[in-house]
């Protein structure tokens, strides 16, 4: 288990290749990367105009997020047979097409790493102490939890 919380950008392929380097066992690696999109429509934009998030903010609480974090990918080590799991979040500023999150999982079998890897990704969006600001045409914003994302993570739970 490999968790980092930073400002510097990250390499998707040496990630996913170290994760199963030098194991033969590992037969599956399931991962998602997150990216900033200019959302216009949540920017309050035109869909057609080319003003929309200009930059997003990530704040975080060190030490607590780390944990939390810590939190997730043990309860989905719990939950299924996975043999490596690095995350990372970045924190700081980004722009539109920027990678946010990285969550790959390995594991024997691919249901396995797929079910683990939407899981974490599902509770660090609900569950991480995390705080987005957006900047938009109209000043910046706070970004409220979506309802959506706490749907995804309801269907988690035991």
């Amino acid at each position: 288990m490999s968790i980092s919380v930073q400002e510097a950008d990250f390499d998707a392929g040496a990630e996913i290749a170290a994760l199963s380097a030098g194991r033969d066992d590992v037969g599956a690696v399931a991962s998602f990367v997150g990216l900033v999109r200019a959302d216009k429509a949540a920017a309050g934009v035109d869909a057609g105009a080319t003003a929309a998030v200009r930059a997003m903010t990530l704040e975080h609480y060190p030490g607590m997020t780390e944990k939390a974090l810590e939190a997730i990918v043990t309860e989905a080590r719990e939950r299924w047979d996975i043999y490596g799991v690095r995350v990372i979040h970045r924190v700081g500023k980004l722009l539109p097409g920027d990678r946010i999150v990285f969550v790959a999982v390995a594991s024997a079998h691919r249901g396995e790493a797929f079910a683990a890897c939407e899981f974490i990704m599902d509770y660090l969006k609900t569950r991480a102490p995390f705080w987005k600001k957006e900047e938009t045409p109209q000043g910046g914003r706070w970004v409220d939890a979506r309802e959506s994302d706490d749907q995804s993570a309801g269907r988690w739970k035991a």
